[in-house]
């Protein structure tokens, strides 16, 4: 059987493969806990980890009282320690085991690493709880005061301290830092400096019982430090098997990547199990770099000795699938339903918002759009209503235009007509081709003269003079024009420049991406029904995306946007990985084929039809992908230098000259293609 090739492996595009093991526990005998153990990291190595962590003081139990005291118990620990290093070497991975460790005259509750059949290092804990129904102080010390020392333990000589951080040697960005429970709740948890100093992948072997509620507290806890941090935060705290003389446990594993949870385990669990997750290291990075206020917090933060970084090599098995971890196709559209409302009414009322300002900054009372029947139209003038409401104006200020030109269709135009009805906004038709005729004339067109040539000349024509109209109707009328165009077709360039649907005076749909605009018109459609528009609302979702710009062909085929730049859901992907993490064109291809390859693998977004639901294999991925780059970096950043004011509304960033997206007009794509090129195959 073929090797296949590097492209499909996560592995490749910056992803470390992480397990937190929940072991059943067995109290104070270390050997059998040893073999839980060895089970799970034996399984994480088949299933392709990197990295596996274990709940505190795994190998001893927690809840043992005095017994951590006992010489006969702590000997077998070191025992085992030894034997699972063997162990986690034959898996090929790295395992972050808990236990206590005797260093010189005191004992230390810890985290063991091991890598390569070798102890690599040991972290203690910095705070220990004696409070309530904790009492470590009374067999642990804090380690706060070992910053790197030397330690003899499974027969070994290693590290111990709390300034150890852990690095792949082969794999950059591969950086671990370690705290251990009660570490996490302090208001200044020693895994803010480990990740300061450069760990991508934070751990936390945790004890923590469970009462109600606490589940929550430590999933809030999690979420927050993996973003506040920009790292993965890896927990996993005690299950099944510890003692109940006065506590209850309940196995919580977690994992978390920028505050987005990626994984999590089940809860009250009577058998040993991994949750398991692919970390994004690479994206963790990116993310670190375009944030200039990290570097300077930890320039601030960290003191001269700062951090010691030791070394791994981990050789984990080629098994394991594809990739383990949430994956949106609509990265600007959640799945969840209740999100994807939230996400709806902010963008709704961020739109309606930045226009009210602008009309009370302006004085304006009136406004023209030009409405096609088209998606981006559509949530203008519905962004344009609600903001005439709320500001108390007559909806009748808004002056809709439908402008219909040489490939104008009977049913969008129907359709603009019946939205400005209903809506009861003020409706006028001007017919453009007298003066597009007219125009083509006086520059010689050879469609004057009867030839049917539909090239970008005649395109054009008709767009700029629809923009001409709504400047000069905004003049006549003491009003403004209310722009339409979207993020993606900006990111595209797939806009008139200049006099044409590139310019108005304020346009509310810039910062929103094309798919955000169906669910946001569907929104309003099923959650806020405008005068009875919600049919005509839904006859336009229906409606194929095209500039109508080019007569019919003579098989009745009409223009299709999407044939062109190619489809919206692939490069509204695109757009947001390229500008919000910086990510390369292959990886984006690997993300795009994992997302888009399977249209019955994953989640859609709540009311997607099953029409909008399809599949792409990786030769047309990287066909519209190649075509994105050259539109988005080469051809269109001109028109991205000169655009009008309006809000940002996504989290991928706007492509407004003052905010997110800084690039020059004159650039190219050669790196970008180049890298396509050389990292994505045919298949």
């Amino acid at each position: 059987m073929a090797e296949p090739h590097p492209f499909h492996s996560p592995r490749t595009h910056g992803f470390v493969r992480v397990a937190a093991a929940t072991p059943v526990v067995h109290i104070a005998d270390p050997m059998a806990n040893a073999q839980e153990h060895a089970a799970l990291i034996r399984q994480a190595g088949e299933a392709g980890c990197d990295l596996v962590v274990f709940p505190e003081l795994s190998l001893s139990g927690y809840a043992i009282d005095d017994l951590h005291m006992q010489a006969a118990l702590l000997d077998a620990v070191d025992r085992q320690i030894g034997e699972l290093a063997r162990a986690v070497g034959e898996a090929g991975l790295v395992a972050v085991v808990g236990a206590p460790v005797r260093h010189g005259d005191r004992l230390l509750n810890t985290a063991v690493v091991l890598a390569g059949g070798e102890v690599t290092g040991v972290v203690p804990k910095t705070y220990l709880p004696n409070y309530r129904e904790y009492y470590e102080k009374r067999w642990f010390s804090s380690g706060d005061d070992i910053g790197a020392e030397t330690i003899r333990i499974g027969g070994q000589d290693s590290w111990i301290g709390t300034r150890l951080l852990f690095e792949a040697d082969d794999r950059p960005g591969f950086v671990v830092g370690i705290e251990i429970c009660e570490d996490f709740w302090a208001p200044v948890p020693p895994s803010t400096r480990q990740a300061l100093a450069g760990a991508r992948i934070l751990l936390n072997l945790s004890a923590s019982n469970i009462v109600i509620g606490k589940a929550d507290e430590r999933a809030m806890l999690c979420s927050s430090q993996s973003a506040r941090t920009l790292s993965a935060y890896v927990f996993t705290a005690s299950g099944w098997g510890e003692s109940t003389t006065d506590l209850a446990w309940d196995g919580q594993a977690t994992i978390h990547e920028l505050g987005a949870k990626l994984a999590s385990g089940e809860r009250f669990a009577l058998e040993s199990h991994l949750t398991i997750a692919d970390v994004d290291i690479a994206r963790i990075g990116q993310d670190r770099l375009r944030n200039g206020t990290f570097a300077d917090c930890a320039r601030r933060e960290l003191d001269e000795e700062g951090c010691i970084r030791l070394g791994f090599r981990t050789h984990p098995s080629p098994g394991g699938g594809g990739l383990r971890r949430p994956l949106d196709r609509f990265p600007f559209v959640p799945d969840d339903p209740a999100r994807l409302d939230q996400d709806c009414f902010e963008a709704f009322n961020i739109q309606v918002q930045g226009l009210m300002r602008r009309m009370t900054a302006t004085g304006a009372e009136k406004l023209c759009i030009g409405v096609s029947g088209g998606l981006d139209s559509t949530q203008a003038l519905l962004v344009a209503c609600r903001a005439f409401d709320r500001l108390k104006l007559p909806r009748t200020n808004i002056l809709g235009f439908t402008l219909p030109g040489f490939a104008t269709s009977e049913g969008t135009k129907s359709n603009a007509w019946a939205l400005m009805t209903a809506l009861g906004v003020t409706g006028e038709e001007i017919d453009i081709r007298p003066a597009a005729e007219r125009l083509l004339a006086d520059i010689h067109h050879p469609y004057a003269d009867g030839q049917p040539v539909h090239d970008i000349t005649f395109e054009n024509v008709q767009a700029g003079l629809r923009t001409d109209y709504l400047f000069r109707l905004a003049n006549q009328n003491r009003a403004f024009v209310l722009g339409t165009g979207d993020l993606s077709e900006l990111a595209l360039g797939w806009a008139t420049y200049g006099v044409g649907d590139h310019m108005s005076h304020y346009n509310v749909n810039g910062g929103v991406a094309k798919t955000l605009i169906r669910h946001l018109i569907r929104w309003v459609a099923e959650r806020e029904p405008e005068g009875g528009a919600s049919d005509v609302l839904n006859a336009i979702l229906d409606t194929e995306i095209s500039p109508e710009l080019v007569p019919a062909a003579a098989d009745g085929q009409i223009q299709s946007t999407e044939a062109t730049v190619g489809p919206y859901a692939l490069n509204d992907f695109f757009l947001f990985h390229i500008t919000r993490f910086g990510t390369s064109p292959s990886k984006v291809a690997f993300l795009a084929h994992q997302a888009w390859g399977d249209a019955s693998r994953g989640h859609w977004p709540a009311n997607t039809p099953d029409a909008e639901r399809f599949a792409c294999d990786l030769p047309t991925i990287k066909a519209w992908l190649r075509k994105f780059l050259i539109r988005f970096f080469q051809t269109s950043q001109f028109k991205r230098s000169a655009l009008p004011n309006g809000p940002k509304v996504v989290t991928g960033g706007s492509l407004s000259p003052r905010g997110d997206w800084r690039a020059p007009s004159d650039g190219n794509a050669r790196v970008w293609l180049d890298e396509l090129d050389a990292h994505v195959p045919e298949a």
